[in-house]
């Protein structure tokens, strides 16, 4: 399967990108001047507006640092927070409540069960930065078909989860070491 809306030129050592949705266009690459050429045909062909570096695209911000680029869903968290009126209320230090096992058919069924498949939907989306809730999103999931009032709860847990910390979010390096780190706070395991 291709996906057509992700194009590349690769010529000798010269690599640009274009990525496109509708009428957004983001090119990119490690040759300005392929991508200065490339700017000029699209504008000369379809009048395009030049915005500069980019910032905001599809709902994943992108914040530039001396060491890299986080790209985050910032707006996003804070849109949810504030539509499920979490903003007042505390942060918490876990996306599910370690003390609470959540199970099918237990608890009191909502009365609409679309608001939790909402809010469940819209945590799905944050997953493509917030990879710290991927477990807890695909955890809620579950329920999807029969929600219940501790199905509610623990996404409204999720939400002040993701108070404590709205921009975080996915950190592309400058630094050519392309090691993979993983880090690992549990001790289950030992004695």
């Amino acid at each position: 399967m291709h996906d057509y809306s992700l194009f590349y030129k690769k010529n000798g050592t010269s690599l640009v990108y274009v990525a496109v949705y509708v009428d957004d266009v983001i090119l990119t690459g490690i040759d300005l001047e392929e991508i200065k050429l490339l700017k000029k045909f699209l504008h000369d062909s379809f009048k395009i507006k030049d915005l500069g570096r980019l910032q905001y695209f599809l709902g994943l911000e992108i914040l530039y640092k001396d060491d890299g680029a986080i790209i985050s869903q910032r707006k996003f968290v804070i849109d949810l927070l504030k539509e499920y009126n979490c903003l007042s209320r505390s942060s918490l230090s876990s996306p599910l409540d370690p003390n609470v096992k959540l199970k099918a058919k237990e608890g009191a069924p909502l009365s609409d069960p679309s608001c939790y498949r909402k809010l469940v939907g819209k945590l799905n989306f944050l997953t493509n930065t917030r990879l710290d809730i991927a477990f807890s999103v695909q955890h809620l999931s579950q329920f999807m078909q029969d929600p219940r009032e501790p199905h509610l709860k623990a996404a409204y847990h999720l939400l002040r989860y993701l108070k404590a910390d709205p921009s975080l979010g996915v950190f592309f390096s400058k630094n050519v070491d392309y090691t993979v780190r993983a880090y690992c706070d549990s001790d289950w395991g030992d004695g």
